[in-house]
């Protein structure tokens, strides 16, 4: 085995392997008094993971390990990404995390994040349903140790309880559905099996087998029951994490199979998305208004937010697949800013996460209620925020593969989901409160992962228009 193009091709994951490693030793040796630098250490690692391995570090596309792992420049881009949002996430738990009863954890936390993450890698690399399977349990697993991380506050407990027992049935069934495949082609090799998929009974029932492990993980109705109470009883840190990197990472890998391993079966799976982004963008928005904490407010947020993503998928193109980064690069920054605000209101307050406290919130925190509703306003796809282009690209990348009614559909769900992002808006700026939240100073830490969700929601926006002007000029002249 040529050692050098496993280091060639891997690059990314052996150096985010060697932060956990190091994050491991730090925690270990590091005593009380070294602890308390741990956030800062970690944020220096992580910032110079990121600055090593975010820009494509080989042009053309590789394998190694026989083809189980796959390397293409913009299988990086997105792991670039997904460890930005990482960053963000460190970032804004890190007054949690100096609560009494989680510093001593800290060390926990940042291993098990990073080991989900470095999970998600190898679902995203993998060329072989083996290596996918092994990289979405190690970003499973551990994640399910994130969410019970508040064991004794916030039924955190019976949020982890539910979220892994969810996980094992979702496994359960993606692996019945990648034996059948198996049976029926011989190989596991995403290459191989192209040629023996033929749409046959039993490969239909594989295949939804297949996408049912994959729907929970994206939290697509109907396989969404576990999401509200999760979110909720997690810590909020863990919540947007979940909420984002996770789902982001799992939207990529299916797209990546539908297309390469199951394009001969491309009528059968998008019969299935279409009525599957129905169902998700329509019910996902009906709970959302009926919705008074904000976690399972945003739970519901995110379930519709996946049908979305879900029509970058559909389209199976590839407009399609980089209309789908951008859409996970501009949720990652919009759903981290209004998390991150959630998250320091919490721990500011005394646990405060209902809709009704925070009215009048903008009398005494006019500045997070701004980030807040700049990000709700994103979430919502109103212009010229990033959300709207978002939108806009996944919109007609299904279009041009002539899903008019879908895209219908979607837009009908869109005008809905802008009600109720409007009603926190509405409780923030115009609601009266006698005893509002009082008025408090976010640490560093949290203001600078604000900041930069709050540029990458405005920044992107304003790429995007000058980008579409750009265009529409050239076609004019």
């Amino acid at each position: 085995m040529d050692f050098s193009q496993i280091f060639t091709y891997m690059y990314a994951e052996i150096a985010l392997i060697a932060v956990i490693v190091t994050v491991f030793l730090y925690d270990l040796i590091s005593g009380k008094r070294g602890r308390r630098f741990f956030h800062p250490v970690m944020c220096v690692l992580m910032t110079a993971f990121i600055a090593a391995t975010i820009v494509p570090y080989h042009d053309g596309t590789g394998e190694t390990f026989g083809g189980m792992f796959v390397y293409t420049p913009v299988f990086n881009i997105l792991k670039g990404i997904l460890a930005v949002g990482t960053l963000i996430v460190f970032l804004q738990a890190d007054s949690w995390l100096r609560r009494d009863d989680t510093e001593f954890k800290r060390g926990e936390f940042y291993v098990l994040t990073l080991s989900t993450l470095l999970g998600m890698y190898f679902m995203i690399s993998a060329g072989h349903f083996l290596m996918f399977f092994l990289g979405m349990e190690l970003a499973s697993v551990p994640m399910a140790c994130l969410v019970a991380f508040d064991k004794y506050k916030n039924n955190s407990a019976e949020a982890g309880a539910k979220y892994i027992l969810s996980a094992l049935f979702a496994s359960g069934l993606m692996l019945f559905g990648i034996s059948f495949f198996y049976g029926t082609c011989g190989t596991l090799y995403f290459n191989d099996m192209t040629a023996h998929i033929d749409g046959s009974p039993l490969q239909i029932m594989a295949m939804v087998f297949f996408f049912s492990g994959l729907g929970f993980k994206i939290s697509l109705v109907p396989f969404h029951l576990w999401t509200a109470d999760t979110y909720q009883g997690a810590p909020t840190s863990v919540t947007s994490y979940l909420s984002v990197i996770s789902k982001g990472a799992a939207a990529f890998a299916l797209m990546v199979i539908l297309m390469k391993v199951f394009a001969p079966m491309v009528h059968d799976w998008q019969l299935m998305l279409w009525i599957v982004i129905v169902l998700s963008i329509t019910v996902a928005n009906l709970f959302a208004l009926r919705q008074k904490d904000l976690k399972r407010f945003l739970a519901f947020s995110s379930i519709s937010q996946a049908g979305y993503i879900m029509l970058a998928v559909i389209s199976g193109s590839a407009i399609g697949m980089t209309s789908l980064i951008f859409y996970i690069l501009v949720y990652m920054a919009a759903n981290l800013a209004a998390f991150g605000v959630i998250g320091t209101v919490e721990q500011n307050s005394g646990g405060k996460v209902g809709m009704d406290d925070y009215n009048g919130f903008y009398r005494t925190n006019p500045k997070l209620a701004v980030v807040m509703m700049l990000a709700l306003f994103s979430l919502a796809g109103i212009p010229p925020f990033a959300g709207f282009f978002s939108k806009f690209f996944i919109f007609a990348a299904a279009f041009e593969q002539g899903f008019h009614i879908l895209v219908f559909i979607a837009l009908i769900n869109t005008v809905i989901s802008l009600y109720y992002y409007l009603l926190v808006v509405k409780a923030m700026f115009i609601n009266r409160n006698d005893s509002p939240i009082a008025a408090f100073r976010s640490d560093c830490s949290t203001r600078i992962g604000l900041l930069v969700c709050l540029a990458g929601v405005l920044v992107l926006g304003i790429v995007s228009s000058v980008y579409d002007c750009i265009n529409m000029f050239s076609f004019g002249m």
